[in-house]
C-alpha cells in the first residue's frame, strides 16, 4: 500500500504532511543526516524498510535496523468494519542506549485512538510497551493502549547499568488503560513513568491525551538520580475520576528538582475505588511551578471544598512549588470559575 510520505524533491529533500510540522515538536522538515525507515503493519512481510513500497512489518525491525539520529515513520493499522478498537502493533519495544536521538513518529489523522498507530501490550504483558534507554529521543503521534498489560505505557529507563533517557520528548500521543503492577495504585506505574532509579532529566511531555489510565505521569523513585528540568505542558489528563488514581504523581523519593506543569486540563478529580493517591497532582518533595492550568472540580459532590497545599485533598503542593494563575470550576450549578490558591 502506498503511503503519503514517499514524495522526494531534488537533492534528497523529503516532504512531510502538515501534521508532523507543529511548532518543531516533531523535528525539522528536512533532516540533514541520518536515515528514514518506514513501518506498515498491514504489509505482507517484513521488507527492507526504506520506503512505503517496501516497509518493515514490525516496529522492532525498524529499531534494530536504525542508527543514532534516524527517523522511523509508522503507519496506522487498518480499522475493520464495526470495530471498537484499532488493530494494534502488539510489541514490547526497547530503544537501546546506542541509538540516541531516534525518532518514532506515527503517521496520524489526529490525536484520537482511531486516528494514529496504536501500540497495545505485547508478548510480555508485565513489561512496559515502550522502554527508552537512549538520550534525545522523540516519541510522536502514537497511541498506547495498556488494556491487559500491567507494565504501563512508556518507561524512561535511566538505570545504574549505563542506560540514559534524558532529553526525551513525548508529544501528540494518546494513552489509554495504562497501569502498573497494582491496578489501584498509580505509584506502581502508568502511561508515562520513570523507574525507581529516577534520572531522565530534561524531559518534555507535550500535547498528549490521557484517558482512563490508573496513573498518567508517574515518578517511581530517585534512588540513582533526582530528575531535573521536566516540563509537562498542554496535555489533557484522564477525565473520568472513577478510572484514575492520579494524573501526575512525582512524589516518590526526592521528587523532581525543577518541574513545570503548565497549561494543562484536568477533568474530574481522580477517585478510583481503593485508590492510593486519589488526587490530580502530588508533587511532594518537588521544586518548580504549577501555572495556567484548568481543574474541573475544586468542590466535590458534597460541596466540600477541595484544597491545594502540602496536605491538599485535590493537589499535594509543597511551598517549594509555586502556583500561579490556575483556575477551577465547582460542581454547583451556575458556579463560576475561580482562581485556585494554595492552602
Amino acid at each position: 500500500m502506498a503511503r503519503p510520505l514517499s514524495g522526494i524533491l531534488g537533492s534528497g529533500v523529503k516532504v512531510f504532511p502538515q501534521d508532523l510540522l507543529d511548532g518543531g515538536a516533531s523535528g525539522p522538515m528536512v533532516k540533514k543526516d541520518g536515515n528514514y525507515w518506514f513501518v506498515d503493519g498491514d504489509a505482507g512481510g517484513d521488507g527492507g524498510g526504506r520506503s512505503w513500497q517496501d516497509p518493515f512489518k514490525l516496529i522492532a525491525s525498524a529499531i534494530t535496523a536504525s542508527s543514532a539520529g534516524d527517523v522511523i515513520y509508522i503507519a496506522e493499522r487498518t480499522i475493520t468494519a464495526a470495530a471498537t478498537d484499532p488493530i494494534s502493533y502488539e510489541e514490547n519495544l526497547t530503544i537501546p542506549n546506542a541509538k540516541s536521538s531516534l525518532s518514532l513518529i506515527g503517521v496520524s489523522r489526529g490525536r484520537t485512538q482511531g486516528g494514529m498507530p496504536q501500540l497495545k501490550d505485547g508478548t510480555t504483558t508485565t513489561q512496559e510497551i515502550l522502554r527508552v534507554r537512549a538520550p534525545g529521543c522523540l516519541i510522536k503521534n502514537l497511541g498506547f493502549n495498556g488494556a491487559g498489560n500491567t507494565g504501563g505505557g512508556i518507561l524512561l529507563d535511566e538505570s545504574v547499568s549505563g542506560y540514559n533517557a534524558w532529553g526525551t520528548t513525548i508529544a501528540g500521543c494518546h494513552f489509554k488503560n495504562c497501569k502498573g503492577a497494582t491496578a489501584t495504585d498509580s505509584r506502581t506505574g502508568g502511561a508515562i513513568m520513570w523507574t525507581s532509579n529516577g534520572g531522565a532529566w530534561q524531559v518534555l511531555i507535550l500535547g498528549n491525551r490521557f484517558y482512563k489510565n490508573v496513573g498518567d505521569i508517574v515518578l517511581k523513585g530517585t534512588s540513582a538520580s533526582r530528575p531535573q528540568d521536566v516540563v509537562i505542558e498542554s496535555n489533557h489528563f484522564s477525565p473520568i475520576g472513577a478510572s484514575t488514581d492520579s494524573n501526575i504523581y512525582l512524589a516518590a523519593g526526592s521528587g523532581v528538582n525543577g518541574v513545570t506543569i503548565n497549561n494543562n486540563t484536568f477533568g474530574n478529580i481522580p477517585a478510583l475505588g481503593s485508590g492510593s493517591v486519589v488526587r490530580y497532582i502530588d508533587v511532594t518533595g518537588c521544586v518548580g511551578m504549577i501555572t495556567n492550568n484548568m481543574f474541573g472540580c475544586p468542590i466535590n459532590a458534597t460541596d466540600t471544598e477541595l484544597t491545594f497545599g502540602a496536605a491538599g485533598t485535590a493537589c499535594k503542593v509543597p511551598t517549594t512549588v509555586a502556583m500561579m494563575n490556575n483556575w477551577g470550576n465547582s460542581n454547583t450549578v451556575g458556579e463560576t470559575a475561580e482562581v485556585i490558591h494554595i492552602a
